[in-house]
C-alpha cells in the first residue's frame, strides 16, 4: 500500500503540466534567446565591447537568466492554461498523436494577416505620434541591424515574448479574474478575458517606459505613444492566444516583427 501511495504521488505530480510539451517550450526559448544576439551585437556592439565584463560572459549570463525565467514562466503558464481553458492545440494534439495538419492550416492565414496588420498599425501610429511632435521613432535607428538579423531576432519575439507575455502574464491575469469570476458552466467570463488580454498588453507598454526615459523626457504623450505602440500588438495576439491557441499568437508576433524587422530594412535600403 506504501508503494501504491508513492506512484500515485508520482503520477500527479507528472499531470502537474505536460512535460514534454515544457520540454519543447524551454528548448525554443533558448532558440529565441540565442537567434536575437547578432541583432543586439549591431545595435550594442559598442557599448557591449567597451564593458569590463567579457562579452561571453554577458553572453551566457543572458542564456542562464532566460532559461531560469523561461523555466519558471513556462511551468506556470502550462500549469495555470489548463485551468482557464487555454493551450497551445497544435503542439498538445501533436504530442497525443492526433490529427493537427488541418487545424493548422484552418489558422495560418488569420494569425499571419493579423500579424501583419499589426506591424502595419504600429508604423503608421509610430508616423502619428511623429506628427503630434514625439521625437522618438520606432523603426529608424542611425545603426539599421541588416534583415537577416531581424529574420532572427522576430523568433525571440514570436516565441520569447509570447511565453513571457500570453503563456504566462495573460494566463495569469486571466486566473485571477476566474477565481473572482466565472460563468455558471465554470468557464472564464469573456469580460474577464479581454480585461487579462488588455491588462497583459498594457503592462507590457508600460515595461519600455525606462528605455522611452533614457531617449527622451517623459511627457503624457510620450508615456501614451510607448505603450499604445507596444500594446496594439499585445491586443491582437492576446485575443488569437484566446481564440486559436498560443501557437496562433506565436506565428502572428513573428509576422508583426517581420514587417517591422525585415521589411521596414530593406525599404530604407531601397
Amino acid at each position: 500500500m506504501q508503494f501504491k501511495r508513492k506512484t500515485e504521488g508520482k503520477n500527479s505530480i507528472s499531470k502537474i503540466v505536460n512535460w514534454k510539451l515544457y520540454i519543447i517550450l524551454l528548448i525554443a526559448s533558448i532558440f529565441g534567446a540565442i537567434a536575437i544576439w547578432p541583432y543586439i551585437l549591431t545595435l550594442q556592439g559598442d557599448l557591449l565591447q567597451s564593458s569590463s565584463i567579457p562579452l561571453y560572459k554577458v553572453v551566457a549570463a543572458q542564456l542562464i537568466q532566460t532559461m531560469a525565467l523561461s523555466a519558471f514562466t513556462i511551468f506556470i503558464g502550462l500549469y495555470l492554461a489548463k485551468k482557464v481553458g487555454l493551450g497551445l492545440p497544435i503542439l498538445e494534439g501533436w504530442l497525443e498523436g492526433r490529427e493537427v495538419k488541418s487545424y493548422l492550416k484552418s489558422i495560418l492565414g488569420i494569425s499571419i494577416g493579423l500579424g501583419l496588420l499589426a506591424g502595419i498599425l504600429i508604423i503608421g501610429l509610430d508616423y502619428f505620434f511623429s506628427f503630434a511632435g514625439v521625437s522618438i521613432n520606432l523603426t529608424q535607428s542611425s545603426i539599421n541591424p541588416p534583415a537577416w538579423q531581424g529574420f532572427l531576432a522576430s523568433f525571440y519575439g514570436g516565441i520569447n515574448e509570447e511565453i513571457l507575455l500570453r503563456l504566462f502574464l495573460m494566463t495569469f491575469i486571466a486566473w485571477i479574474i476566474f477565481k473572482i469570476k466565472k460563468t455558471e458552466e465554470g468557464k472564464p467570463t469573456n469580460n474577464g478575458m479581454w480585461l487579462a488580454i488588455v491588462l497583459a498588453a498594457v503592462i507590457f507598454g508600460a515595461g519600455h517606459l525606462p528605455a522611452a526615459m533614457a531617449l527622451t523626457t517623459l511627457t503624457p504623450l510620450v508615456i501614451v505613444r510607448t505603450i499604445i505602440l507596444n500594446a496594439v500588438g499585445g491586443i491582437i495576439f492576446g485575443w488569437l492566444y484566446w481564440k486559436k491557441g498560443l501557437e496562433s499568437a506565436m506565428i502572428s508576433h513573428f509576422s508583426a516583427d517581420i514587417v517591422l524587422h525585415v521589411i521596414v530594412p530593406l525599404t530604407v535600403l531601397i
